[in-house]
């Protein structure tokens, strides 16, 4: 595997997704009156009316191997009620790993993926793969997809994460622009600019040396989203808007700042 492998941006397998027609389509939408972010729940509550969720977890190193072996650990998800988004989530954990930035993996699924580690992995090389339900309510189920590789040789691994907002009804992922106001996205960036700015004055490394730290990590929009109970969470990888050391920064808008930039239905009512 290519030491950029596991940096390759989400929206090459995105891509991916669609080819292969894993990627339900969402048409239409729920009347403007009805919110899919109940303002009065917390998560604890909400998720009791979410899909039911079974963890699935494992650990193999490379059959046959004696003394420094590869190894793949996985702990995700399954939907025994909703196959789709099973198959979905195995799919798009696969293809984050990546092999080339450009070109699509041989494998699309887990098990594929597997099958091309132990022909292609170096002694130290190791792969952590994670799915985990970030928000479940009637209507939306937000999965975090977590992937960190590690090469051998390498100073240290590499993370990437991504979010997938499942309408439960739909049967499909929405895109940020499925859920934003016509015309609203530089308005969104802007939101999210804002949020950062709080970010920055709550990092120690940035108050200490404000224009180094915005020479070398500038301000970065992206539409790696999740609903929450308060507002949207955008995640970063490492290296996108802070060194390696920041992790993997998450940037938070409260929906209140989001009024008459996401489409109603997606705001709790208080905030509309």
């Amino acid at each position: 595997m290519a030491a950029t492998a596991s940096r390759a941006r989400p929206g090459r397998w995105l891509l991916a997704l669609a080819a292969v027609g894993v990627l339900a389509g969402c048409g239409g939408g729920p009347a403007q009156n009805i919110s899919l972010i109940p303002g009065n729940q917390i998560e604890a509550q909400s998720r009791r009316d979410g899909l039911f969720v079974q963890p699935v977890k494992w650990q193999h190193t490379k059959p046959g191997c004696q003394g420094e072996c590869p190894s793949i650990k996985l702990e995700s998800l399954v939907f025994p009620s909703v196959p789709r988004l099973t198959q979905l989530v195995d799919h798009a954990l696969a293809m984050m790993t990546g092999v080339n930035a450009k070109r699509i993996p041989p494998y699309s699924t887990v098990a594929g993926y597997e099958e091309y580690f132990w022909k292609t992995a170096a002694p130290r090389d190791s792969t952590m793969l994670s799915a985990k339900a970030r928000y479940r309510s009637k209507y939306l189920t937000v999965i975090e997809l977590d992937t960190w590789q590690y090469l051998t040789g390498a100073a240290h691994g590499l993370s990437a994460t991504q979010f997938l907002n499942w309408d439960n009804s739909r049967q499909g992922v929405l895109s940020l622009d499925q859920v934003l106001l016509p015309g609203k996205h530089q308005a969104y960036v802007e939101a999210l600019r804002a949020a950062h700015q709080r970010w920055l004055a709550s990092n120690p490394d940035a108050r200490h040396d404000p224009a180094t730290y915005n020479r070398l990590w500038p301000f970065q929009p992206s539409d790696n989203y999740a609903f929450s109970d308060d507002g949207l969470v955008v995640k970063y990888d490492s290296y996108q808007i802070a060194p390696y050391s920041a992790g993997q920064p998450e940037l938070r808008i409260p929906y209140a700042e989001l009024a008459g930039i996401l489409k109603p239905e997606y705001l709790p009512s208080a905030s509309r």
